[in-house]
């Protein structure tokens, strides 16, 4: 096995996940998803995040090496891209609040 570090994407990404899902039910019960852009970037994250946590999974469950190499690196790279994406909608979250 070489670097596992799939394990820790999947259960991050799974848990993120989870907080995009949150995310979007709540702006849409608050009825803010047709005055804010949020929903929809929270929706292309928590699809970043899905493509992370099956890419992981598989990786997991490859017997292949380079295979397994060459997802683990995907999966790191939509991982850190939903990542960063989260980062732009709490900064979000957070003007809206603040004004």
């Amino acid at each position: 096995m070489s670097n596992k570090t799939s394990q820790y994407i999947l259960n991050s990404s799974t848990n993120l996940l989870g907080f995009c899902l949150f995310v979007i039910t709540s702006f849409h019960i608050a009825n803010f998803s047709e005055a804010s852009i949020v929903d929809e970037l929270t929706a292309v994250i928590a699809i970043l995040l899905i493509f992370s946590c099956l890419l992981s999974f598989v990786s997991i469950r490859t017997e292949n090496k380079t295979l397994e190499k060459k997802l683990e690196k995907y999966a790191n790279q939509f991982f850190l891209s939903a990542l960063l994406g989260l980062f732009i909608i709490i900064t979000l979250i957070a003007f809206r609040f603040i004004k």
